[in-house]
């Protein structure tokens, strides 16, 4: 059995992303890996968030508020979530986890709120037996070159171009 931990990429501007990490991260509880969610760039509350709360050998950790959209955020909020996603960064170096989500780390590190070199450590360096998701937009070509899996997701259409808001257990 090969036991290598591979790099997996999600990005594109389609919806599914997270989704689709998400379901691996189900898939490898299912079958007894201890999983680690790391969420950047989210705060708010999302309804998978208590279905994962009940699954034991999952973990979920994100910022404890919601900053809003990168482009709204002051100089206070971007150095306050910067903090929080360097600790996420830190708890996910120490993790001996057999997965490790790293969801919306593709704008976060873009961005500049994290501390890149942790981050380009943790991606590029992780344990050989660690299996690694990275989702978002426009993933850097250091780990698009470095990844094993990417699926890119396209929006061909969406609900918001017609007028329709975000819908609860759906969207969020």
């Amino acid at each position: 059995m090969n036991k290598k931990g591979l790099l997996h990429i999600y990005c594109g501007d389609g919806k599914g992303k997270t989704t689709a990490a998400l379901g691996l991260g189900l898939r490898a509880a299912g079958n007894g890996m201890n999983v680690l969610i790391i969420q950047f760039l989210k705060g708010t509350h999302t309804s998978e968030l208590e279905t994962l709360k009940l699954i034991p050998n999952i973990k979920v950790i994100r910022c404890d508020r919601n900053y809003g959209f990168t482009f709204s955020m002051t100089e206070k909020d971007k150095a306050e979530i910067t903090e929080c996603h360097n600790k996420m960064l830190e708890t996910a170096e120490k993790s001996n986890a057999d997965l490790i989500i790293l969801d919306e780390f593709c704008a976060a590190y873009k961005c500049g709120l994290l501390d890149r070199e942790k981050a380009e450590r943790l991606v590029l360096e992780r344990s050989e037996n660690t299996e690694m998701v990275l989702t978002g937009r426009q993933p850097h070509e250091k780990f698009t070159s470095a990844a094993d899996y990417i699926s890119e997701i396209h929006a061909v259409k969406h609900p918001y171009t017609q007028g329709i808001s975000a819908r609860k257990g759906i969207e969020y």
